[in-house]
């Protein structure tokens, strides 16, 4: 499939579309002695993004359950907080996010790259790996009257990487899957699974962290880079 083929574009949602809410998590974690700067915050979510993505793509990949424990171990490390604290810190957080989602911060280029895609007439969806609750965080950050849907997997009973997720919104559009692009941030569960579904991937990749992998497949900065992207396709 060549991309300039597509008639759709499938997104995956956390640390795609939406990405943790900085001022919340920080006001969550200071009572456990973590830094209130809002940079340091950037610099070691940076540092364990780049964790998560290496583990799940390197020469000795880990479980994804693993990969995202060590992705928060090194959140928490990299915010100032002991180890001794780490574990309720950790559990603080989860209570905030269960009670409240803290995935709720958009790239501010994002409804404008995502509304350029629907003008040039491409369906746009979400599939994500989620709790039951990313078709309400779409609305709660402004961005579901772009979409046709949201795929949550709780809903359907089915996880990415397995090709099934991607079928059942392929299935929703009434497209074949080489008419389907897919965007995601994890080569493991965002690459792996919808090339195996038969959709064309695009990896987000916005530090360089797959560099030096020959991982086959093409990569872009953030979504808003992506109309531009298609375009040169």
């Amino acid at each position: 499939m060549r991309p300039s083929d597509a008639r759709a574009v499938l997104f995956d949602a956390g640390n795609t579309l939406v990405f943790v809410e900085p001022r919340r998590a920080l006001e969550v974690l200071a009572p456990y002695g973590a830094t209130t700067d809002l940079d340091a915050f950037h610099g070691a979510e940076r540092a364990a993004r780049l964790r998560l993505v290496r583990s799940l793509a390197g020469p000795s990949p880990v479980p994804e359950a693993d990969a995202w424990r060590g992705y928060f171990r090194a959140l928490l490390t990299g915010l100032g907080i002991r180890a001794q604290g780490a574990a309720e810190a950790g559990r603080a957080m989860l209570a905030a996010h269960e009670a409240d989602h803290m995935w709720t911060r958009i790239d501010p280029a994002t409804p404008g790259a995502l509304a350029r895609l629907r003008d040039a007439g491409y369906r746009l969806g979400v599939v994500s790996n989620a709790d039951g609750r990313m078709p309400d965080v779409m609305t709660t950050v402004g961005l579901d009257p772009l979409f046709e849907f949201v795929v949550d997997s709780h809903r359907v009973g089915v996880e990415k990487p397995d090709p099934r997720i991607f079928q059942i919104a392929v299935e929703r559009l009434g497209l074949a899957p080489e008419e389907c692009v897919y965007v995601g941030d994890l080569y493991a569960v965002d690459v792996l699974g919808s090339r195996g579904a038969g959709l064309h991937p695009v990896l987000l990749d916005p530090f360089d962290a797959y560099d030096g992998l020959a991982l086959g497949v093409d990569r872009i900065a953030d979504v808003a880079a992506l109309p531009a992207w298609l375009d040169g396709a």
